[in-house]
């Protein structure tokens, strides 16, 4: 079967170079048993490719399911791939076959398969390598013979890289990479999309139909479609029932599109350490902060000193001024070598028979970031007079980990 046979009997529309390669290579794997992974963005068409390679392969008269990984909530999606024993956990009133059961001989499609958690992943791999696995609540191993064929609109080498899904099971998978074009790199195929789409729609809804002007097909070409084929057809099918004009200009079309914005805010750079942002990142900024602002408030104490401030002051302070200046001036600065807070009026300290202590006792300031952070809390705690959600609030972080930090560090 070649290229434009699999468009006629998939319904796909397009002449365009990428597409035509993606086609290709799943015509030339369908015929194996090899594991694929296809990568592409929402709405590109990820299972329509799946459905491809299954109906060419020999398991074609087999069972073929599909299962959005990303929409089964983790303390399910074992029991759902892999089937569960009665009793095994709470509501498992009987025993329960799992996907990877019910579809052996066939084929399962794993849409989003990098919101698997680890320990689901390392279950797949191994029906992957040997095709054994065990039911949840259960010692006694299952064989199944079954296709998987994967997808996911993510970069899968950068969870690999940041621990999220594990890279045996990458591996495993991509034997044979499979991508599919977004919309916006083929820009040749959008307005032939669109006028299948709006013959469908138009033919459904029996309304009249719908011609586009010059501008309103160069309009169309130019947009980026972030939701690729799926906002293209959403888009016609608004046009065709709410549209009363049918010949469509560029400046109808416009109101149809969502604005593009270009996003001017601060980009959150990638957590390499997996660390909760929202908490230790933005703790460590307010210390920090902290810090520079008593560098800062300590620079101008010795400012006042060096213009002269009231020598009573200075004797009632002068161990933890000496401190600052010594913080805040390098000791190797040859022109600050001889000034001393103290200096400005000696004449007036030897007067009052005030005794300097030779060796004045310096105030370590704590770095511990325990202390930090109980210091922290206290103060929102007391700004907010015990109201927990609001001192929450004011930290920047949930309500429920300020009760666990305040239990954790023995906090009344």
């Amino acid at each position: 079967m070649d290229i434009q046979d699999i468009k006629n009997r998939f319904g796909i529309i397009g002449n365009s170079p990428l597409l035509n390669r993606a086609i290709d290579v799943a015509r030339q794997v369908a015929p194996t048993d090899i594991s694929i992974l296809i990568t592409g963005e929402s709405g590109s068409g990820k299972e329509v490719f799946s459905h491809i390679i299954h109906q060419l392969s020999s398991r074609k008269h087999g069972p073929f399911i599909a299962v959005n990984c990303g929409a089964i909530p983790e303390g399910t999606i074992d029991s759902e791939l892999f089937g569960h024993e009665k009793g095994s956990f709470t509501g498992a009133h009987e025993a329960r076959k799992g996907y990877f059961e019910v579809v052996d001989g066939g084929t399962i499609f794993l849409d989003e398969v990098a919101e698997l958690p680890l320990n689901t992943q390392a279950r797949l791999l191994r029906v992957l390598e040997s095709g054994e696995y065990l039911r949840v609540g259960s010692s006694k191993v299952q064989k199944t013979n079954v296709r998987v064929i994967a997808a996911t609109n993510v970069d899968v080498y950068d969870a690999v890289k940041d621990g999220k899904f594990r890279e045996d099971l990458y591996y495993r998978l991509n034997t044979v990479p499979l991508r599919i074009p977004p919309l916006r790199d083929r820009r040749e195929d959008i307005h032939l999309l669109f006028r299948k789409f709006v013959a469908d729609f138009t033919d459904k809804y029996r309304s009249p139909s719908i011609q586009l002007t010059e501008d309103a097909q160069q309009a169309l070409s130019n947009y980026s479609w972030p939701g690729n084929v799926r906002q293209l057809k959403n888009i016609a099918e608004q046009i065709a029932v709410l549209e009363r004009e049918r010949n469509i200009t560029g400046q109808i079309l416009q109101t149809y599109l969502p604005v593009e914005r270009t996003n001017t805010l601060p980009m959150r750079l990638p957590n390499k350490n997996n660390e909760d942002f929202s908490e230790r990142d933005l703790l460590y900024k307010v210390l920090f902060d902290m810090k520079k602002d008593m560098v800062e408030l300590k620079k101008l104490v010795v400012e006042l000193l060096k213009n002269g401030i009231d020598s009573n002051a200075i004797s009632d302070s002068s161990p933890y001024l000496n401190q600052l200046y010594r913080e805040v001036q390098p000791a190797t600065s040859a022109s600050n070598e001889n000034f001393s807070p103290l200096t400005i009026h000696q004449s007036t300290a030897e007067k009052e028979n005030y005794e300097i202590a030779p060796h004045a006792e310096e105030v370590e300031e704590s770095l511990s970031l325990v202390e930090k952070e109980s210091d922290l809390i206290k103060r929102a705690l007391k700004k907010y007079k015990g109201k927990r959600k609001l001192a929450a609030q004011e930290l920047g972080i949930s309500e429920r980990t300020l009760y666990r930090k305040i239990k954790d560090l023995n906090l009344s």
